[in-house]
């Protein structure tokens, strides 16, 4: 069996992992991307509270009212750090995950690189032989027209 054969295997695998890195790296992206929009909605949120409540005239409260509002733009303010640590944890995990897709890709691809080389190299072989053939017949043929 000719070796470019024998590393097909190899080079399925390889291609496999690569590929489920690759859709490991999507789903991180958009987890990542999810986390984002809803750290964006939090925050419209606040400011979207905060200006109602000045158009309301925030003055004219009473202090029950006004530490109620407080309160909940306390909670709002630590719901949205809670978020942007999450995002941070996020990037970190993805980063590690397009680390590991770049490395099953570099993988696959000196495997594939191998593949060729073997393939070229058999190709290689098959063509000198042909060659061989061919001068052996010519001379054969040149030697028996004398």
């Amino acid at each position: 069996m000719k070796r470019s054969r024998r590393m097909q295997p190899v080079q399925h695998v390889a291609a496999s992992r690569e590929q489920s890195a690759a859709q490991r790296l999507g789903q991180s992206q958009q987890y990542l991307e999810a986390q984002k929009a809803r750290l964006e909605e939090l925050c419209a949120y606040r400011d979207q509270y905060a200006r109602r409540f000045e158009e309301c005239g925030g003055g004219g409260l009473d202090a029950a009212r006004l530490r109620d509002y407080r309160a909940f733009l306390a909670r709002l303010g630590q719901a949205i750090a809670q978020q942007e640590a999450l995002i941070a944890e996020c990037r970190s995990r993805h980063e590690q995950t397009r680390q590991h897709w770049i490395a099953s890709r570099s993988h696959s691809q000196a495997i594939d690189k191998v593949v060729e080389r073997f393939r070229q190299d058999e190709q290689k072989q098959v063509e000198r032989a042909e060659q061989r053939d061919q001068d052996e017949r010519a001379g054969r043929s040149g030697h028996f027209r004398r």
